[in-house]
């Protein structure tokens, strides 16, 4: 193969990369042209791809009804309470489960295996009934234990593999070095499962932002709700009045924003672990 065909090949490979991405980014960019134009606008047969004499009006009509901020605040409670907690218990099992041989441990792992493979609609009852005899029905805490309880065996396998990847050599190499056990893990081994730490947070965070059933459950009340719940309330109009789909991608844009400035907070931390832990020669 002489080099203008490997350059041509290359080009062709970053032009169908370029119209994977187009294709992948463009619902982005229309929820986000649609949430800058008229109800009116968006309602005609011609399809408008610029928002040309475009306002903020839709942005301002959803924050105007005093309801996205409890809705902001309520989903971002949840899901930093889920992060934290997922993570602390599932690094704990992980950790015990990949380094540690203890009577039960292949009972427990297919534990895990059968808990992930339930079907989340055929708890909805039991979850119900839970919540309402602990009286945690419309609260952050209640709905936050059943997605703890709904993250926590995938973040278990997550971790697992990270964990396993790691060679125990590294500690009990630091361990000669003069360290304890608990040193050289928190020294070696830790910081070498960044990457899988932050894979593992934002995978709860995910599950936890977008998650709509459970909490349509467990949140019946209109003054506690959850960002996707919000967002409902937009699609949802009344026999008398049409949907407002400048307001309903208007709505969406402000969910998607903090997600965003979450990825971009965490994108640099993915790989920084991997060079972060050393063992001296």
């Amino acid at each position: 193969m002489t080099p203008g065909t490997r350059r041509a090949g290359r080009a062709g490979l970053g032009l169908v990369g370029v119209l994977v991405a187009l294709i992948w980014i463009f619902p982005v960019y229309w929820m986000i042209n649609s949430a800058l134009l008229p109800d009116a606008v968006l309602q005609s047969a011609r399809p408008t791809f610029l928002p040309f004499g475009g306002s903020w009006d839709n942005f301002t009509a959803v924050m105007s009804g005093g309801t996205f901020l409890p809705a902001l605040g309520m989903s971002v409670l949840v899901a930093v309470a889920v992060v934290a907690f997922s993570l602390f218990f599932a690094f704990l099992a992980a950790l015990a489960i990949s380094r540690f041989r203890f009577r039960g441990r292949k009972s427990f792992v297919l534990a895990v295996l059968f808990v992930q493979m339930l079907p989340a609609e055929g708890l909805f009852i039991a979850q119900y009934k839970l919540m309402s005899s602990a009286g945690l029905l419309n609260t952050a805490l209640g709905l936050s234990v059943l997605y703890i309880a709904a993250v926590v065996p995938f973040t278990i396998w997550m971790l697992r593999g990270f964990v396993a990847g790691i060679p125990a050599d590294l500690e009990e190499a630091a361990m000669v070095d003069g360290l304890s056990r608990t040193q050289a893990f928190l020294r070696i081994t830790f910081p070498l499962l960044a990457p899988g730490l932050v894979a593992a947070g934002v995978y709860a965070f995910l599950q936890s932002w977008n998650e709509f059933t459970i909490a349509l459950v467990v949140l019946q009340d209109e003054s506690a709700r959850t960002l996707p719940l919000w967002l409902r309330g937009f699609v949802q109009a009344s026999a008398s009045r049409a949907t407002d789909w400048g307001q309903v991608m208007a709505a969406s844009t402000l969910v998607a924003v903090p997600v965003i400035v979450f990825f971009l907070i965490v994108q640099g931390r993915m790989t920084s672990g991997l060079v972060s832990g050393a063992v001296k020669g």
